[in-house]
């Protein structure tokens, strides 16, 4: 049997995932590894750890795969020397040490002029503002850099011995010219970076090396690749993840940015293609917040929130637990009640925090919609989509019907089609995922509910400008 083969790098672990060419799962496997957070707002990996998973979880899906794809964690550093050792544990995606060096950069390069090359603004996950910290705070260091990549491009140069990265993997870098799928040596040059030490920039679908014979595809970040795993291959659906993190992406028929970048702008993992997304960085992260604090299991909580209705009598939950993306790149924003009453208990809550997310994913919507996109329905991913009610609120919220999909296997969903793609088991990946992504169900928006929403929405928006001189610093 023709076996594809998906490696996801992630933040807690990897997972590997083999699938049949109709789409199927044959096997799955996943190893874990610690995260490092020597410092407040630090967040370190040590690259060898995802090697050594990875190995583990290729070995423990006991197949000989027809081609890999791979996809992992975005915008984290990884430093190598000329001999491609690794000088210092990775940097990663939800480190907050740069706000100094983000400011730098937008000097340096133009607020404007950057957003108009790279598709954003400078946040402090983004890899080029890790660079210019260690150039800062490690010189020694930094002078001994050959090399630079991203993790799971790391773990591609284990397996096949070959530096690379995808192109929208390294739009998340804040070095790449989106529109133009390269490396921006205008931004290089303004920041005085080395082109040398960028690996080279691939379609997802390409092959980039090979490992013992097997083809190994350049792959993607991990939204990119989830969203393939929904079917976002084209303008159309539109993404919605209900993730730790909460996502919207939508497919662009061309570059396109927000001219003050609260959405992302970034390359697809289609060949051509283009995406935009809007991040909230606690979703079901929220959910998981609450259920730590008040008691109770995922299942209680929602159906206690079942029996409140919408709006949940005035309560608003603002979900900002570790600041914000989209559509307020504010890494200093806070999370909120609002509006409590003697009548509010564990499962308002609950209900306020299910709508809050789901008002959170509506800006990031109503962003992608001011850029041309006609979201007539969304494809629902991620822990939170196994609820019911929640799609049902988020639905009612975004005013779209939102479908699920037969696999929920996410971003090494995706992986393996890129892989197939570049086993050439598949011609590209539009048919990659028409062989294998299909519908599962459809949850429709709540009629009586969008009055409610809309009111709760306007009340949810004026939360964060009201309260967020309060969180400014004394």
């Amino acid at each position: 049997m023709t076996v594809l083969v998906g490696l996801d790098v992630g933040t807690t672990g990897v997972k590997a995932l083999a699938l049949s060419p109709e789409g199927e799962v044959l096997a799955r496997a996943e190893r874990g590894y610690p995260l490092s957070t020597p410092l407040p707002g630090w967040s370190e990996q040590d690259p060898e750890d995802w090697w050594r998973a990875s190995e583990a979880a290729l070995a423990d899906l006991g197949v000989e795969p027809a081609g890999i794809g791979l996809s992992g964690q975005m915008h984290g550093l990884v430093c190598l020397d000329s001999e491609e050792r690794v000088l210092r544990p990775a940097i990663l995606w939800n480190d907050q040490r740069t706000g100094e060096e983000c400011a730098e950069i937008e000097e340096r390069v133009g607020l404007e002029r950057l957003i108009a090359l790279t598709g954003n603004r400078a946040l402090t996950g983004f890899t080029a503002p890790k660079l210019l910290w260690v150039r800062r705070h490690e010189p020694d260091l930094y002078a001994r850099i050959a090399h630079v990549l991203l993790p799971k491009d790391y773990v591609r140069l284990r397996l096949t011995g070959v530096r690379a990265i995808d192109v929208a993997d390294a739009s998340g870098t804040l070095l790449f010219d989106v529109a133009g799928r390269r490396w921006s040596g205008e931004v290089l040059d303004a920041l005085d970076l080395p082109a040398e030490w960028l690996p080279e920039a691939l379609e997802s679908p390409e092959v980039s090396g090979h490992w013992s014979g097997i083809p190994v595809a350049a792959g993607s970040g991990d939204q990119a690749a989830a969203a393939l795993g929904v079917g976002i291959d084209r303008p159309g659906p539109v993404s919605v993840v209900l993730g730790t993190s909460g996502v919207v992406l939508a497919a662009l028929p061309a570059f396109q940015a927000d001219p003050q970048a609260r959405v992302h702008a970034f390359c697809h993992a289609v060949p051509g293609g283009w995406q935009a997304m809007g991040v909230m960085l606690s979703a079901a992260g929220s959910l998981a917040w609450l259920r730590d604090v008040a008691g109770g299991t995922w299942d209680e909580l929602t159906a206690e929130a079942a029996t409140w209705p919408p709006g949940a009598e005035g309560l608003t939950f603002l979900p900002y637990l570790q600041g914000e993306r989209t559509p307020h790149a504010d890494p200093g924003a806070r999370g909120a009640f609002t509006g409590l009453s003697l009548r509010h208990d564990r499962g308002a809550l609950a209900r306020a925090v299910l709508e809050g997310v789901a008002y959170g994913l509506r800006d990031s919507l109503d962003l992608l919609r001011a850029l041309g996109v006609e979201a007539e329905v969304g494809r629902a991913s991620g822990g939170g989509a196994r609820s019911d009610l929640w799609l049902r609120i988020v639905a009612s919220v975004l005013g779209i019907p939102l479908e699920r999909t037969v696999s929920e296997e996410g971003s090494a969903y995706g992986a393996a089609l890129l892989g197939g793609v570049a086993a050439g088991v598949f011609t590209d990946v539009h048919e990659a995922v028409a062989a294998c992504v299909r519908v599962r169900d459809t949850v429709e928006p709540e009629p009586g509910w969008r009055g409610a929403y809309d009111e709760g929405h306007r009340r949810y928006q004026a939360l964060y400008p009201a309260l967020r001189p309060l969180e400014a610093p004394a």
